[in-house]
């Protein structure tokens, strides 16, 4: 028969044997953050749906890394998750928020994130990164045409080309106004068309063309993966990773092409916080070491996004995937939000007419 005090050495020991982890640790510190994320039990990730950048792979080695850390998390899109966490600034629900670039400047100045220098940190560029560390920046997307080959004949291959009465109701893009996706269409459209970070009225001016000849079957205020794969939308005005993603990984094959407009497009930093007295701190902590360990980067880059830590190695097979383009230019987050109450408006205006 067990004693009291045998029964409590082994309650004792169990902890120890649940959060021991598989094989040497990432970084300094990484068993004795996850014991720590353990009592939490949870990370609540928000705007990081899993068709996006490869999420769904980082969510899986997560928990197979950190099996007593639960994970729940949604896709707002960049700006609606601004909205919400200052919402819930009284009481947040969230411990981390992703998000193009331009809407981490506007969750800082908000006061709604809070500072965290993760694994990585000090190899980031300036640009990528608040100094103290409110926002930084984990990988780059590039806007791109997304062709459904079997729905469209001729393959675009310039922006001037989706003006064409061939391609009638048949392009899609998220709506500028909730989605950073949106908001880089617009900047990639305005370089093609003359404009740069300071006018992007060209970008407006030629969006506001294309729905008025017909061309846009619909404006969506999520990402339209699964649609796309279905063979429900002819051609996307998107990013370069999920047409990779949807020929590579989700059997479209042949079926979809994948284009850099030859005018010029938009690389667009993508960025993620800490949010400001979250309920699981060091959970959400222990989430952002890991996607920003040269592994978590790598898996990113499985995903056909460009890492933000110079230095990774992309996999051969991805690397041949993504050639040079040199036409894609960088947004410039700071100017990229300061743009962004103007094309809010603007392209309400020009394009709905409200």
């Amino acid at each position: 028969m067990r004693t009291l005090s045998t029964i409590a050495a082994l309650a004792l020991m169990l902890p120890a044997a649940a959060l021991a982890l598989d094989g040497p640790e990432l970084y300094s510190g990484e068993k004795v953050l996850y014991e720590a994320a353990a009592k939490e039990g949870l990370v609540v990730s928000f705007d990081t749906g899993p068709t996006w950048a490869n999420w769904k792979a980082q969510f899986k080695a997560f928990k197979a890394r950190y099996p007593e850390v639960e994970m729940v998390y949604n896709d707002l899109g960049s700006g609606a998750t601004v909205v919400a966490l200052d919402k819930s600034r009284n009481r947040p629900q969230a411990d981390t928020a992703y998000y193009f670039a331009g809407s981490a400047l506007d969750a800082a100045e908000k006061g709604l994130v809070g500072g965290f220098k993760p694994v990585n940190f000090n190899k980031l560029p300036a640009p990528f990164k608040h100094p103290e560390g409110e926002w930084f920046t984990i990988h780059t997307l590039n806007v791109a045409f997304l062709v459904n080959t079997k729905l469209v004949k001729n393959v675009p291959r310039r922006w001037a080309d989706l003006m064409k009465d061939e391609y009638k109701n048949a392009i899609v893009y998220l709506d500028p106004r909730s989605t950073g996706q949106g908001q880089v269409v617009v900047f990639g459209a305005a370089f093609a068309n003359g404009g740069n970070m300071d006018n992007v009225d060209p970008g407006l001016d030629y969006l506001a063309k294309l729905h008025k000849n017909g061309n846009v079957l619909r404006v969506v205020g999520t990402t339209p993966y699964a649609q796309f794969i279905k063979g429900e939308i002819p051609i996307w005005i998107g990013y370069e990773n999920d047409g990779l993603k949807a020929k590579f990984k989700d059997g479209m094959g042949d079926a979809v092409a994948v284009v850099i407009p030859e005018e010029a497009s938009a690389a667009a930093p993508y960025a993620i916080s800490l949010v400001k007295n979250g309920p699981n701190p060091n959970a959400g902590r222990l989430w952002l070491n890991f996607i920003m360990t040269n592994e978590g980067q790598a898996r990113f880059a499985d995903g056909y996004v460009r890492p933000s830590v110079p230095g990774v190695k992309l996999p051969a097979a991805v690397a041949a995937a993504m050639p040079a383009a040199p036409q894609l230019k960088p947004l410039d987050v700071a100017q990229a939000k300061a743009q962004k109450p103007y094309i809010d408006k603007a392209w309400a205006e020009k394009v709905l007419g409200q």
